[in-house]
């Protein structure tokens, strides 16, 4: 068993990796077009990022309780209604923005939904450290996490790609903390308690959250070109990039 410190520790290092995208997306030097496939890229790691938070929920929700195939009726509920608060929670919230979404708060929205997928992380690794320490099987979690979380502030920052003017660092870098602070707050719960339907609640909010976000990126990367090959090649090298650091 791990000590409290050692999970705290650990998952810090899991939880900020997501400021080592952080030179990437402060360059001012990108060009139009690399800017829009770089935005695209963020798409294809968030659609990633729904495909593989429902992989691990999925085994909960289809446990095979009824001849290999039933479900468990209260998990399902949790999900569903976890799924609808995260996608209308984010939903409210963008409504207020009158004129459209600023890239201020499109990128607070993707950190918002990206931080309830941390959250997620953050529960399984500090079970993980409460029950069998910092092993072998822990230390795997640890990469994985921290890779896939270097990923994650790409597209929260994706917003500010474009907007030279817009972005510096009192403001990108509270909004990388958004989405990457819960998996320290995730790791120190996970601790002490977690329990499945605490999960999977979790889990549908990420879901719902992420599904929200992807949607005005994806309506203002196919107003601002001429071309949706750039848009498809993009979001497919994100999807591609998200699977590949997933199976380090």
């Amino acid at each position: 068993m791990a000590s409290l410190v050692e999970v705290f520790i650990f998952s810090a290092i899991m939880g900020l990796s997501i400021y080592l995208s952080l030179p990437l997306v402060m360059s001012k030097t990108i060009r139009r077009d690399r800017t829009i496939l770089l935005n695209a890229v963020a798409v294809g790691i968030l659609v990633f990022l729904i495909g593989d938070v429902f992989s691990d929920v999925s085994s909960n929700l289809y446990n095979g309780s009824l001849y290999g195939y039933g479900t468990s009726p209260s998990l399902d509920l949790t999900f569903t209604a976890s799924l609808v608060l995260g996608f209308l929670l984010l939903l409210m919230l963008g409504e207020r923005s009158r004129g459209g979404l600023s890239p201020t708060r499109l990128s607070l929205l993707i950190a918002l939904g990206i931080g309830f997928q941390n959250l997620t992380e953050g529960l399984v690794f500090g079970s993980l450290g409460s029950i069998i320490g910092i092993t072998g099987i822990t230390l795997v979690v640890l990469l994985g996490f921290t890779l896939q979380n270097a990923t994650e502030g790409f597209p929260i920052a994706s917003p500010f790609i474009a907007k030279t003017e817009q972005k510096s660092l009192i403001l990108v870098v509270p909004l990388l903390l958004i989405g990457g602070l819960p998996t320290i707050l995730g790791a120190v719960v996970g601790y002490y308690y977690n329990f499945t339907a605490f999960d999977t609640f979790f889990d549908g909010l990420a879901i719902g959250g992420i599904l929200y976000v992807i949607l005005p990126i994806i309506k203002t990367l196919f107003r601002e070109t001429n071309t949706s090959r750039t848009v498809y090649l993009g979001v497919f090298l994100g999807f591609i990039l998200g699977f590949a650091v997933n199976l380090l």
